[in-house]
């Protein structure tokens, strides 16, 4: 092991099931920057188009087994940044703690660093012809801060900050299924993700219900069987309201079955998956 992995380094970890588009994260970002300079951070922010925290949103399925998840987005503060290296002269550079620094005055007039960032998190302030972006507010943090301003001012608890060393951060991440975004591209980024799959996966859920006593009504408990290619991918049973939903599924992954039994009835059937849908109210017979 290096000296470079045993050294502590900022990461962010934030749970995307906790996060509620609240936008405390982008209000505070906004308020920490936007008509202050901080000499050999960053110049201001502007007011408008620069969303340096941004909050993504995405809707799956339909009716009433709908859900909706909200993506944090920011500088990523990568291991591996692909901005640092496109600025041949020093104008990006990071600290031993992790931490990405646009220098405000060698990038002066460089537009073309915005495109280095594969996240699409460096932007350009046409006034003061500087690229910018969130360095998880370093000037705070060498002020004293525990913490940056968006890890403070969230309200759920979606967000942590921690500084530890890299392989302490793989061992947390291995331990509770923390992810990065765009993997494929080997950058290591220090922003982790929890629960993900809310926003990159997709689900297939449905309603179950039977006759009983002349009445149509919900099975609660059905045993419910999610198969593709013949072999079973998951199973569960189903709610008090009949629902059920298998998540955590690939987009566009073909072909599935789902059988259903309960109380010596069944129901199956084949479907395509290509993003989350719903079944809607399948029929015991």
């Amino acid at each position: 092991m290096t000296t470079q992995d045993t050294k502590a380094k900022w990461n962010l970890v934030i749970d995307v099931d906790k996060c509620e588009n609240c936008n405390n994260c982008f209000l505070a970002d906004k308020d920490e920057y936007c008509g202050n300079t901080f000499p050999g951070y960053t110049e201001e922010q502007p007011r408008h188009g620069h969303r340096w925290i941004d909050i993504k949103r995405r809707e799956r399925g339909s009716g009433s087994l709908i859900d909706v998840a909200y993506l944090p987005t920011m500088c990523n503060q990568c291991g591996d940044a692909t901005c640092v290296k496109a600025a041949k002269n020093g104008e990006i550079y990071q600290r031993e703690d992790g931490i990405v620094i646009i220098d405000p005055v060698k990038a002066k007039g460089k537009k073309e660093l915005v495109k280095a960032c594969p996240y699409g998190h460096i932007w350009w302030n046409e006034e003061k012809e500087v690229p910018q972006k969130w360095f998880f507010d370093a000037h705070l943090l060498d002020a004293g801060w525990k913490e940056p301003r968006c890890v403070q001012s969230c309200g759920t608890g979606a967000m942590q900050s921690l500084k530890v060393s890299d392989s302490e951060m793989a061992s947390k991440a291995e331990r509770e299924g923390l992810e990065g975004l765009k993997p494929e591209i080997k950058n290591k980024p220090r922003v982790w993700y929890k629960n993900l799959h809310l926003f990159m996966k997709e689900h297939v859920a449905g309603s179950v219900v039977a006759d009983a006593n002349g009445v149509t009504d919900c099975v609660d408990g059905a045993e419910v069987t999610l198969k593709q290619g013949g072999d079973v991918v998951a199973s569960l049973k189903t709610d008090w309201f009949g629902d059920f939903k298998f998540d955590k599924l690939e987009p566009n992954s073909g072909t599935y079955s789902i059988s259903i039994a309960a109380e010596g009835k069944s129901y199956s059937a084949d479907f395509e998956l290509k993003e989350s849908v719903n079944l809607g109210v399948l029929k015991l017979s």
